[in-house]
């Protein structure tokens, strides 16, 4: 019985340990905690680009990596770039723009 208990004892540990490196994050991925930061990061940006009066467009596409902010699509104005790239930038939690935005 105590042997029984043992080998269960280890399996879970080893179940335990298999889980956590599974979330684990390298450079190429992401864990889950920074999966959910960033979607919450994409959409906090998403809200304050159509919030801006003058960004009012849906042509700005926002994807987020570890903090990182992409910004891409088609704007009107050099200025819609420029404001575009200040106003993620102005969000909490991005570590930095990376302003790909294309003035048509």
């Amino acid at each position: 019985m105590l042997k029984l208990y043992r080998m269960l004892k280890f399996l879970v540990c080893i179940g335990l340990i298999t889980a956590f490196l599974g979330c684990a994050a390298t450079q190429k991925q992401e864990s889950t905690g920074q999966y959910v930061d960033d979607s919450v990061i994409t959409t906090k940006v998403k809200a304050a680009i159509f919030n801006e009066a003058t960004l009012k467009t849906l042509q700005i596409n926002v994807k987020t990596f570890k903090g990182v902010v992409q910004l891409s699509g088609f704007v009107d104005s050099a200025q819609s770039v420029k404001k575009a790239g200040e106003v993620a930038g102005s969000v909490n939690g991005v570590v930095s723009v990376k302003n790909d935005l294309v003035v048509k």
